[in-house]
């Protein structure tokens, strides 16, 4: 599964609320969307690393289903 829990920790390394995010042009719907686990598109992810300036990685993470 994919998890987005770098976003979270890159978020708050880098100073960025939720609210700053929403005022840089990231949809409130989509950032709600990734706190539940949805799936984005890559739109999103290019969208997050701009606004970030940031790497794929910093956004999201595989984790191995099976290992769980």
């Amino acid at each position: 599964m994919i998890s987005y829990e770098p976003l979270f920790r890159t978020m708050a390394a880098k100073g960025i609320t939720s609210y700053r995010l929403m005022k840089l042009g990231f949809p409130r719907s989509t950032y709600y969307a990734m706190k539940h686990g949805e799936n984005i598109s890559s739109h999103t992810v290019n969208q997050l690393c701009r606004i970030l300036q940031c790497n794929v990685s910093d956004i999201m993470e595989y984790i191995d289903d099976e290992k769980q």
